[in-house]
């Protein structure tokens, strides 16, 4: 393949991996003072609202959001007693709208509802807006500045039957008065439980967006690299001689892309394209003959034609799914060691390429 043609293909596979990870659309509610800002920034590095463009929906709420960001947020203002009403008419005929649309990614796909331990109430208009959210789109309880629950978790799921469930969380590390460091807790569970939530359209742009559980990035690129494996199987099965090669190359860089965007990285044609160049490279020194030798297979008539695809497409298969998992387990190591800080395509290239070189010297020795 010709620099140019893989420059386009590069350029293509990252737009179209961009468009199926998509958005989430979250909206966060609670009265003044519970903390929204912090747990925001808390789950997904970074609060919208102060980061991202935001425009007015309704006179009580705004959507946030940033280029290249998998997350847009509806933040509403402080909820409160004497704005209740007008507050929950306008937010609600504004979700109603958005999820009547024909377009899922533009519909309101999980809504938070927070309060502060620290009041250990729950009002009327609390109870009343988080029915009325329910009724479209699923709702989790937030019960944020947690120190000691002391039953308040069971109060709200009493008094608010509608939500899905409720997770005490403290979004940064506390230290008390008379000593004692209180570290993030909670922060897991309550992405676990949104991931269950989103649909699944938007799981993989949830996933990326946030920056708590590395699982549920890791979980989504190994879907990503199964739908790779089969469409490389059925590309193998063709009995064409020597047509594998290329016709692999495009669904190993779609699927590079995917799990790059899966993880929330920063994609670009050039970001992509160091990533692609350094691991075809490697991924061509280990696998050229076993790919001439499935060509020549297929060149023999009747069966041999028929063995010779078979073999290609367990080939094709087997190759593909190493290759992803080679560039998945490289982006788990940095997120690992570097945690959220930024990865150059450098970095992540020469991970991807070490990762290439120990699959195949633990294959030559199996």
């Amino acid at each position: 393949m010709e620099l140019t043609e893989l420059n386009d293909l590069v350029e293509r596979m990252v737009k179209e991996a961009l468009d199926r990870r998509g958005v989430a659309t979250l909206l966060i509610a609670g009265k003044t003072g519970v903390g929204k800002s912090t747990l925001l920034n808390a789950v997904f590095g970074e609060n919208l609202a102060e980061t991202g463009q935001g425009r007015p929906i309704t006179p009580s709420a705004r959507l946030y959001e940033k280029e290249g960001f998998p997350l847009r947020l509806i933040d509403t203002r402080g909820i409160e007693l004497a704005a209740y009403t007008q507050t929950v008419t306008e937010l609600i005929a504004h979700i109603r709208i958005r999820n009547e649309g024909r377009d899922p990614r533009d519909h309101v796909h999980v809504a938070w509802y927070c309060l502060s331990e620290d009041s250990r109430r729950v009002e009327d208009g609390e109870r009343d807006l988080v029915a009325a959210l329910a009724r479209h789109v699923p709702v989790l309880g937030v019960i944020t500045k947690s120190r000691a629950d002391m039953g308040f978790r069971d109060e709200v799921l009493r008094q608010m039957p509608e939500l899905r469930n409720v997770v005490s969380v403290r979004a940064i590390t506390e230290e008390l008065d008379d000593g004692p460091v209180l570290p993030p807790k909670g922060l897991d569970t309550l992405v676990d439980l949104t991931m269950e939530v989103v649909p699944e359209g938007q799981q993989t742009a949830f996933a990326a967006a946030q920056r708590v559980a590395l699982k549920h990035q890791v979980n989504q690129s190994r879907k990503i690299i199964a739908t790779a494996a089969t469409a490389a199987a059925a590309v193998g099965a063709t009995p064409i001689p020597f047509a594998d090669a290329a016709a692999l190359v495009p669904i190993q860089v779609g699927m590079l892309a995917g799990i790059s965007a899966a993880f929330g990285l920063d994609l670009s044609r050039a970001f992509l394209g160091t990533i692609v160049s350094g691991g075809l490279a490697s991924m061509g020194g280990v696998v050229g003959g076993r790919a001439i030798v499935t060509g020549l297979l297929k060149l023999v008539p009747g069966a041999g034609t028929i063995a010779g695809g078979a073999i290609a497409a367990a080939t094709a298969s087997t190759l593909t799914t190493a290759f992803g998992f080679a560039y998945l387990a490289a982006l788990k190591h940095l997120r690992e060691q570097h945690g959220d800080a930024p990865l150059s395509a450098d970095d992540i290239s020469r991970a991807f390429q070490d990762q290439l070189r120990r699959k195949a010297k633990e294959s030559e020795e199996t």
